[in-house]
C-alpha cells in the first residue's frame, strides 16, 4: 500500500501539525489510489477530484497559519473522508443506489454529519456505493453494480455500507461515513477488516430521518478505534433538524480511550442462544474473548435470554420498503432493484395490527436488554456468523427474511435495542478473509464501547489487505 494512503487520520493530523506532510499531497495520493483500484472494487459512485483538491488547499493554508500564528484548525483538518450515498451532500447527487432517482435536480442541502465534517475541515472525496435505499447486507444494485472486497475481489464487501468499508480497507481515504439499519456499518467492516461503529440511536443527528425508522443509525468506518473516536467527536455535534437526537453531550471520545478494561464485566455469548456460526469465526472470536480476559476483564459465557428477533427487524424493514415504494411512480418502480421490489411486496402484506405488534415486541426486547445490562458492562459476540461470501448481482436469490439477514444474526438485535456496538478485526480465516469481534454496550455507553475496542486493538493491531 502506498505509504501516504496507509496512514490513519490520527497520524495524518500529527504530520500536518509538524509540517512533514500536507493535505494536498495526501489528497493527491488518495485520489491516485482511487483511480488505480476502484475499477476492480467499485467502492465509489462519485469522486469529485476538483472539489477535494480545493478543500485540501484551503486546509493546507489553515495548517500553515496554525503553525505560524497558532490559529485554530478543525478537528479533522485535511483528513480525506467519503460519504455513503444515502447521506445528503450539497452539490453532489444523493441517488441512494437507485436508478429511480433523477440526478438532475437541485442538491443544496448537507445532512448534519456532512455539515459537521465540512466545519471540521475534512476533505470530502465523494460518495460511496450502497444497495438501493440501503436495503440489504450486501452492496449491489442495478444502478451501480457490485462492490467487491479488497481482501478477495470475488467476495462481497458486505453492506449496505459496502462502498465505505471497501474504500477504507483499500486505503482510498482513512475514514468514511456509513449507515446501519440492521448491521450495515458492522457487516461490511467485519468482512473488510475495518473498525465499524454503530453509536447509540440519536447520538449522531440525522436529516432527513430514515424511512426505515428508529433502527437506522449513522456511524464511522475507520482503520483504527482512535480514528473512530476522532470521527465521533465531530459526528455527535448537535443539529436541531433531528428531533429524535439525544441531548448534546460535550464529550471528548479520546479522553479515556486508553484506560483499558480491567474489571469490566463482559457477557460473552457465542451464539446468542440461536445462531449457527462458522467454525473459523467461532474459534477466532473465542480466542479474542480470552484475550479480553487476559487484559483483566471479568468474562462470563452466557446467552442473553431472548429468541431470534429476525421477524421483528425484517417486518419493520419490509414495512419501510413498502412506504418508499408507495411514493414512487410506476415508471420509477419499473427501474428498482428486484430485491427491493420483493421487500416492498412483503411489506405490503403487513397490516397495521401486525406493525403495532412488531413494535410492541421490539419494546419488550429493549426493556429486557436494559435490565440485562444492569449486570454487565459489555457484551461480546461474533460480528457476523460467516466470513465474506461470493459477490453476486442483485436479484440472484429469492428475497425473504432468512436470505436478507439470516447469516448476520448478531447485528440486528442491537439495532432494535438501539445499543452502541462496534466491530474490530480479530483474525483471518484460512482463506485470508477477515473475522470480526463485536462489542456491545449499554444504551448511551458509546465511550465505554470505544474504550474496550481500543484496548483490544492495542494488543491486536488491524491488518491491511495487500491489494
Amino acid at each position: 500500500m502506498n505509504e501516504l494512503t496507509a496512514l490513519s487520520a490520527e497520524q495524518l493530523l500529527s504530520h500536518y501539525a509538524s509540517g512533514t506532510l500536507t493535505p494536498v499531497e495526501v489528497t493527491r495520493a488518495v485520489l491516485a489510489r482511487i483511480v488505480a483500484l476502484d475499477s476492480s472494487l467499485n467502492a465509489f459512485c462519485l469522486v469529485d477530484e476538483a472539489a477535494a483538491l480545493q478543500s485540501a488547499q484551503l486546509s493546507e493554508q489553515r495548517w500553515i497559519s496554525h503553525r505560524r500564528n497558532h490559529t485554530p484548525v478543525g478537528t479533522l483538518e485535511g483528513v480525506p473522508v467519503s460519504i455513503k450515498d444515502l447521506v445528503l451532500t450539497k452539490d453532489w447527487p444523493t441517488l441512494r443506489g437507485s436508478a429511480a432517482i433523477d440526478p438532475n435536480q437541485v442538491w443544496d442541502v448537507d445532512a448534519p454529519v456532512t455539515q459537521r465534517l465540512r466545519e471540521a475541515g475534512a476533505v470530502l472525496l465523494g460518495k460511496t456505493n450502497t444497495p438501493e435505499f440501503g436495503c440489504k447486507g450486501v452492496t449491489n444494485s442495478p444502478r451501480t453494480g457490485i462492490t467487491r472486497n479488497p481482501w478477495n475481489v470475488n467476495r462481497t464487501a458486505g453492506g449496505s455500507s459496502g462502498g465505505a468499508a471497501a474504500a477504507v480497507a483499500a486505503g482510498m481515504g482513512p475514514c468514511a461515513i456509513g449507515t446501519d439499519g440492521a448491521g450495515s456499518v458492522r457487516i461490511p467492516a467485519a468482512f473488510c477488516g475495518n473498525v465499524g461503529f454503530k453509536p447509540s440511536f440519536g447520538r449522531v443527528p440525522a436529516f432527513p430521518l430514515s424511512p426505515f425508522g428508529s433502527v437506522a443509525h449513522l456511524g464511522p468506518h475507520t482503520m483504527s478505534v482512535v480514528d473512530a473516536a476522532l470521527m465521533m467527536n465531530v459526528m455527535s455535534l448537535p443539529d436541531a433538524r433531528d428531533w429524535t437526537s439525544l441531548p448534546y453531550e460535550p464529550m471528548d471520545y479520546l479522553s479515556n480511550l486508553h484506560t483499558g478494561i480491567k474489571g469490566l464485566r463482559i457477557a460473552y455469548s457465542p451464539t446468542l442462544g440461536y445462531a449457527q456460526v462458522d467454525t473459523e469465526v467461532a474459534v477466532a472470536v473465542r480466542l479474542a474473548v480470552e484475550s479480553l480476559a487476559d487484559m483483566g476483564a471479568q468474562v462470563e459465557e452466557c446467552d442473553l435470554g431472548f429468541e431470534d428477533p429476525l421477524d421483528i427487524i425484517t417486518g419493520l424493514w419490509f414495512a419501510g420498503a413498502w412506504q418508499i415504494w408507495s411514493t414512487l411512480t410506476e415508471q420509477q418502480q419499473a427501474l428498482t432493484d428486484p430485491d427491493f421490489r420483493a421487500q416492498a411486496e412483503l411489506g405490503s402484506r403487513l397490516s397495521v395490527t401486525d406493525i403495532h405488534q412488531l413494535n410492541q415486541r421490539r419494546g419488550q426486547l429493549g426493556s429486557h436488554m436494559r435490565q440485562f445490562m444492569q449486570g454487565y458492562d459489555l457484551i461480546a459476540t461474533p460480528t457476523v456468523a460467516v466470513p465474506a461470501f461470493e459477490a453476486k448481482p442483485a436479484g440472484h436469490e429469492v428475497m425473504n427474511a432468512e436470505t436478507m439477514l439470516g447469516w448476520t444474526p448478531f447485528t440486528y438485535p442491537f439495532n432494535l435495542t438501539q445499543q452502541p456496538a462496534i466491530t474490530v478485526p480479530c483474525g483471518l480465516t484460512d482463506d485470508g478473509l477477515p473475522i470480526g469481534l463485536q462489542l456491545v454496550g449499554p444504551m448511551f455507553g458509546d465511550a465505554l464501547v470505544l474504550r474496550a475496542a481500543r484496548a483490544f486493538e492495542e494488543r491486536h493491531p488491524v491488518l491491511r489487505p495487500t491489494i
